[in-house]
């Protein structure tokens, strides 16, 4: 009789081990080709050719500059209010056209006095009368027929009525209201009927011709600026103009909390173009001319850390180096860096620097966005930012 063979105990643990070692062989391979994948697509872009960015460049220019500064201020009237008035009443007449110029002197509201009127002629019979009796009783004064202590007390008391008369028609001319300087007259806040009382506004009268401009420049400048200096004013209203005046006052002291000190010029203003209270740009002159280096505003980054440009300089390719084609590439080519300068005063479209770059060095003018250090860059000039000294507003 034949024998069976004997069947083997079954081993459920090796299985596991067999199940997770293929489990782990194929994952892995899994992963380690997709690593491999990526390696290679990064390397691909990491030594893939970039494009070269289109930009503008111009080339650093020396220029002799007159030694100055710019600042912006505050036209200011020599002398300008509001016209109030000292007594109270009811406006009786308006004698003035608003918007006009007037003389000092000339009367621009007149306020009811009749109760005024009637009040000064009983004080002024009252002094008359008074006046009279200290005259009759200096010539018994005269006579010895009455004391000195009462001459006194009347001639006192007439010199007493004839200052209360005074005061009267003082307070009647309060309520005649005039231009107390030459000027322009504002719009009239007033009207027929109306009661004022002291202090209330009539209207605004502004002196225009001449006019003070009001600037403030840095306290490193306290020395430099002086009285007698020529400034050039510009407004925003009048474009294409420019107003010369002459510094008239320095304020002696440094403003602690912002660390500039005022000053103050005088500028010819006869056809009144120039209004108080509009900005406007000063420049001025502090010395002779010197050598600077100038560039285009737009080639500058300004930033908190400090300004910088983009310097375009050539440098030799490497062999094998294509473009984003697969063609060759031979030749140099433009790359740029970005060099940190320091800049000084500024003229229209241009800025001067005064460390950090030489005369003739190119710099990027448009286009700094697209850019970063070592970047390849071509020069298309022909659209260019403006760069003027001078620059002038076109209308279209």
């Amino acid at each position: 009789m034949a024998t069976r063979p004997s069947q083997r105990p079954p081993r459920p643990l090796l299985r596991w081990v067999l199940m997770l070692i293929g489990v782990v062989v194929i994952f892995g391979g899994v992963f380690l080709i997709k690593a491999i994948f990526a390696k290679q697509t990064n390397n691909f872009f990491d030594n893939m050719p970039q494009p070269a960015v289109a930009v503008s460049a111009a080339n650093a220019q020396p220029q002799r500059w007159s030694e100055g500064g710019e600042s912006v201020g505050t036209l200011v009237a020599v002398n300008g209010t509001d016209v109030t008035t000292e007594s109270g009443g009811v406006v009786r007449a308006i004698e003035f056209t608003a918007g006009q110029p007037v003389s000092a002197g000339s009367v621009l509201v007149r306020l009811n006095t009749a109760n005024e009127e009637a009040t000064l002629k009983a004080l002024d019979t009252s002094a008359r009368l008074a006046d009279t009796q200290a005259q009759r009783w200096q010539q018994l004064g005269k006579d010895k027929l009455v004391s000195l202590d009462d001459v006194q007390q009347r001639t006192a008391a007439a010199a007493s009525a004839r200052a209360q008369v005074e005061a009267q028609r003082a307070l009647i001319a309060q309520k005649t209201i005039r231009a107390p300087f030459s000027g322009v007259l504002g719009i009239r806040k007033v009207n027929l009927g109306q009661f004022v009382s002291p202090g209330d506004a009539i209207v605004s009268l502004q002196q225009l011709d001449p006019i003070y401009l009001d600037f403030s420049l840095p306290e490193q400048m306290i020395g430099q600026l002086k009285e007698g200096d020529v400034v050039r004013a510009t407004v925003d209203a009048l474009p294409g103009q420019s107003f010369e005046g002459k510094v008239t006052a320095v304020e002696p002291q440094v403003d602690p909390s912002t660390r500039n000190f005022k000053a103050q010029a005088t500028l010819r203003n006869p056809d009144g173009a120039l209004r108080p209270g509009s900005f406007a740009k000063v420049g001025f002159d502090l010395g002779g001319e010197r050598e600077v280096v100038v560039i285009p505003q737009t080639a500058v980054s300004f930033n908190p850390y400090g300004n910088a440009v983009f310097v375009i300089g050539k440098v030799k390719r490497k062999a094998g180096e294509t473009d984003a084609q697969g063609k060759p590439l031979t030749g140099d080519k433009l790359v740029v860096t970005q060099r940190f300068i320091k800049t000084g005063a500024t003229r229209g479209d241009l800025i001067a620097v005064t460390d950090g770059l030489k005369p003739g060095e190119q710099v990027v003018t448009s286009g700094l966005l697209k850019l970063r250090n070592g970047a390849e860059v071509t020069v298309n000039n022909a659209v260019q930012p403006s760069a003027d000294a001078q620059p002038k507003v076109e209308n279209r």
